[in-house]
């Protein structure tokens, strides 16, 4: 399966932030089929905490509409989502995508009602310094 153009970007910036790469991609098994999750993640939060688990799907935004894009990643991303609450439990699933394909896409006041209905979970990146600027819980 082809990588987003993002890909390591978004590797290199949770590597940043402490996070160890686990699985890349992240398996997830459905009866007929078996689906690939851009990555897995985890990383010790503190002792009496336990650990905390994510998966990302990392997406570009770099088709010819953003809103299109945005569309097919959110389909995506709530495939997974439900999948995931009976295979990985235990991980939180965030979309990565671009800061500047995020501001572009808060300036439709629908996109801000998907973002706050459907509870997702975002990181927002900077493609150039490899940084996470942003994460949406």
């Amino acid at each position: 399966m082809a990588r987003d153009k993002y890909h390591s970007t978004v590797v290199e910036a949770l590597e940043k932030e402490g996070w160890i790469i686990t699985d890349d991609p992240l398996y997830l098994d459905i009866v007929t089929t078996t689906l690939e999750v851009d990555l897995g993640a985890e990383r010790l939060i503190a002792a009496t905490k336990g650990s905390e688990k994510i998966a990302i799907e990392i997406k570009s935004f770099v088709g010819v509409s953003r809103i299109a894009d945005f569309y097919k990643a959110l389909g995506q991303f709530n495939y997974y989502f439900l999948i995931m609450e009976e295979e990985e439990p235990e991980r939180e699933l965030y979309l990565a995508i671009p800061e500047e394909a995020y501001k572009d896409l808060l300036k439709e006041p629908t996109n801000q009602k998907i973002i706050s209905r459907f509870r997702l979970k975002l990181i927002i990146y900077d493609v150039h310094k490899n940084e996470i600027i942003k994460w949406i819980k």
